[in-house]
């Protein structure tokens, strides 16, 4: 098995090339901040770990047979963040590698974890892919996604490109390309697969810009250009001097302008303000870790928080306010799970084949997103089909009138009509 930790060592790595190809200084400026993780990073670096015994066992399985699969996955579950549901996920993943590669006119190479050398392109660089499939003149790269909190697009992914061009450097004298596709499966959320197709020549065209980039990165030089994009994972974000006269400069706009703002000025507001409130969470939290490590921050200091209180034994206490004739009914609420709670207790395959009919897709309460993003605007205007169906029930209504009013009341009815 290939190592997951070595993934984040890279200092153009391909996982963060959205930043550094965006905002080249950020690569050198992040250096001075030490790499943390999350139980949410740690939970996901598992559940890569399952998918790749998962992949390795049905694909390899002479090499890595039964047996061997079994006893790796049980060490995986005795990990302190291992979940039955991560079982359900990975499956998922295995499905959409399996039906790729049959997608294939014949059986193709398939590289499971495989880091992929990006010097040519990048200097030092490297990067971890997933799952690579490559014969009959097809790359396909493929990364599992195991958040849940924002959905990743495979479209343009300067990732997946990176990946791309590590495998094509690599495997260009024995197996010729002539188109690309790059995948994300994210079974975590109800859509989250997503695929792009390209051409070879548009994927040499990213890998010239990112050469061109890399070179500025590798040497902390370029301009820094902060976005609620480029600085949410940087580790450099609270202190970034760049990130702070962004998010700034509207407290400073001066001049004389009408008392009511412009849809237009709306929309612009939005946009430059988008990280606005996330830089001073940010802040804050900085803020907070100086004053408890007893450095002064002028204005500000750490105080306790409200204190909460809770049982020192739970049970206990119920016991002996049950003792006490208190009804148990009382200290107890029943209450049915939710749908995506009962999905993830029975497993996404069972729930659907066993209740899956009786399940419908409501629409969303309408929310305010970027213009760039893919799903439909709602306009707030009628469309053909809407317009013909009201029509339709209109006239069912003023039939249902003319036949309950009497002849005098139907004239004045038309009048007011009229």
């Amino acid at each position: 098995m290939s190592g997951h930790a070595e993934r984040a060592h890279a200092l153009l790595s391909a996982s963060s090339a959205h930043r550094w190809l965006a905002c080249t200084p950020s690569a050198r400026l992040e250096e001075q901040f030490p790499d943390t993780t999350s139980e949410a990073a740690e939970e996901g670096t598992l559940a890569h770990k399952l998918a790749e015994l998962k992949l390795r066992h049905h694909f390899f399985t002479t090499d890595f047979g039964r047996t061997k699969f079994t006893r790796a996955t049980n060490k995986l579950k005795k990990q302190p963040l291992w979940k039955d549901e991560m079982d359900g996920y990975t499956e998922e993943y295995l499905d959409y590698v399996r039906s790729a590669a049959l997608a294939y006119p014949s059986e193709p190479h398939l590289d499971i974890e495989r880091r992929w050398e990006l010097a040519a392109y990048v200097p030092e660089g490297f990067g971890t892919a997933d799952s690579t499939l490559i014969g009959g003149g097809r790359l396909h790269v493929i990364d599992f996604k195991y958040g849940k909190g924002v959905p990743v697009s495979a479209e343009k992914n300067p990732q997946l490109m990176l990946y791309a061009l590590g495998a094509y450097e690599t495997y260009k004298i024995l197996y010729p390309v002539d188109s690309v596709r790059l995948s994300i499966v994210q079974p975590r959320l109800s859509d989250g697969t997503s695929d792009w197709a390209l051409t070879l020549d548009e994927l040499l065209e990213f890998g010239t810009y990112a050469k061109e980039r890399a070179a500025l990165a590798i040497k902390g030089e370029g301009e820094f250009v902060p976005s609620a994009e480029t600085c949410r994972f940087c580790r450099a974000k609270a202190h970034c001097r760049a990130r702070a006269d962004w998010n700034v400069r509207l407290a400073f706009q001066v001049g004389k302008k009408p008392p009511l703002i412009s849809n237009a000025e709306m929309g612009e507001y939005l946009r430059q303000g988008e990280d606005v409130a996330k830089w001073l969470s940010d802040l804050k939290d900085l803020a907070l870790s100086e004053c408890l490590a007893g450095r002064e921050v002028p204005g500000w200091k750490a105080v306790a928080g409200r204190s909460q209180r809770a049982f020192t034994d739970m049970d206990a206490a119920f016991e002996t306010l049950k003792k006490g004739g208190i009804a148990e009914e009382i200290l107890w609420e029943r209450k049915p799970l939710t749908l995506a709670q009962v999905e993830k207790a029975v497993g996404k395959k069972p729930f659907a084949e066993i209740v899956g009919p009786m399940v419908v897709k409501q629409p969303g309460k309408p929310v305010l997103v970027p213009e760039s993003d893919k799903r439909e605007a709602i306009t707030g205007k009628a469309s053909a089909e809407e317009a013909f169906f009201g029509i339709i029930k209109n006239n069912d209504i003023n039939s249902d009138v003319n036949r309950s009013v009497d002849k005098e009341d139907k004239k004045c009815l038309e009048k007011r009509q009229t």
